[in-house]
């Protein structure tokens, strides 16, 4: 290879040259006394309007800053929600407020037990299953009915009251439907089953809050959630009350504000309750007033006293029925005694009886000698 093919060689790179600012320093602490002036100046300009005698509604949120709203009553301290021991009542459901998982329930919770300690029977899990009008209806009734009676009870309390509906429900003497049932005897001026259903409270405008509880309760109870501890309870009054029916029915358990019941005898057995759900809710309202004298036979029809006495006149009806039935039975297949052959007077002076007797005809009723050891053995087994 010749010297003239060998390439130029790469020219020599220059040497690095860099140059530092020595400003940087004072930029930054003038950038920083100007913004020092800014909030000065802001402040200067603010603090006089905020120190200025003015309303600035704008920053409250709600009532949340306001100092001058009015207080409200506490609930015993207001017309028609007052009863002996209300402040007792009241003031230990604000201190004893739940906390996380505290009102989780089970279906396996214990049945209410007699007064000698036998557990009492319990209802079985009612299935409001049907979707459309049917479910909406029933949910509506089922919340009203929790709201008005219970609203400011504990989740036992509101439980409670769910579960007498539906136990009413599948009791063959109310309704076979959840609105049915709760506004049974709205129709009268007074004296309905539910007493929020003709007392002028469904007027009020219901608590947002208060009425999405209930209607979680009562989405539980149609779901076939059952509350034990109030067995077959069909009836309950507050605590401050005392009502005519109340010691001719069968005392269960307190809970809350309210003291349940269940009937006796043949109609608060477990037989006579069907807890099964066949639809055809009516509208979720009030009856419309139907004059004094259908309100007073309704009234009637529902007294509980009267109900149950019922039920053991027809159960003793159907016993005694049972009993004729089974001598008609007895007499039926007990063996027909032949009526003694009547005769006339010339019969009876040739012999009467004697004359059909077969007195010459062989011995029948014996045993021959050759069959006398038929059926015995001729040798013993264990020989």
């Amino acid at each position: 290879m010749t010297a003239q093919s060998i390439p130029d060689a790469e020219p020599r790179p220059r040497d690095f040259v860099a140059r530092f600012a020595r400003g940087g320093r004072s930029r930054r602490r003038k950038g920083r006394r100007r913004a020092s002036a800014a909030v000065g100046l802001l402040a200067a300009v603010t603090l006089p309007a905020f120190a200025e005698p003015q309303d600035w509604d704008r920053f409250n949120i709600g009532d949340a800053v306001a100092s001058d709203s009015e207080l409200q009553p506490m609930p015993f301290e207001q017309a028609g929600l007052s009863f002996p021991g209300s402040a007792f009542y009241y003031l230990e459901l604000e201190t004893t407020a739940p906390r996380l998982g505290e009102d989780i329930h089970s279906d396996a919770e214990p049945a209410p037990t007699s007064e000698d300690g036998v557990a009492e029977p319990i209802a079985r899990a009612l299935r409001v299953d049907n979707s459309g009008v049917d479910r909406r209806r029933a949910e509506q009734c089922l919340t009203a009915a929790i709201y008005y009676e219970a609203a400011s009870e504990a989740d036992a309390g509101q439980r409670a009251v769910a579960q007498v509906v539906l136990n009413r429900v599948a009791h063959p003497s109310y309704p076979g439907t959840v609105c049915g049932v709760v506004y049974q005897g709205s129709e009268r001026a007074s004296g309905c089953q539910f007493s929020f259903t003709c007392d002028g409270s469904l007027a009020r405008r219901p608590n947002r809050m208060f009425w999405y509880r209930a209607e979680a309760v009562a989405r539980a109870a149609l779901a076939g959630s059952v509350y034990a501890p109030v067995g077959l309870a069909t009836h309950y009054h507050t605590v401050q009350v005392n009502p005519y029916w109340a010691p001719s029915l069968h005392y269960l358990t307190t809970i809350g504000a309210h003291r349940f019941y269940s009937f006796r005898g043949a109609a608060g057995r477990s037989s006579t309750f069907r807890f099964a759900y066949a639809g055809g809710e009516p509208v979720a309202a009030p009856h419309r007033f139907a004059g004094d004298a259908a309100a007073t036979a309704a009234s009637d029809a529902l007294d509980p006293v009267a109900l149950q006495k019922a039920y053991e006149e027809e159960q003793a009806q159907a016993r005694a029925q049972a009993a004729s039935v089974s001598l008609r039975s007895d007499a039926a297949l007990a063996p027909a005694q032949s009526a003694p052959p009547r005769y006339t007077a010339e019969q009876r002076e040739r012999g009467g009886d004697s004359r059909y007797v077969g007195e010459k005809l062989p011995d029948a009723t014996g045993i021959k000698e050759e069959y006398r050891n038929s059926g015995r053995w001729i040798a013993s087994p264990t020989s």
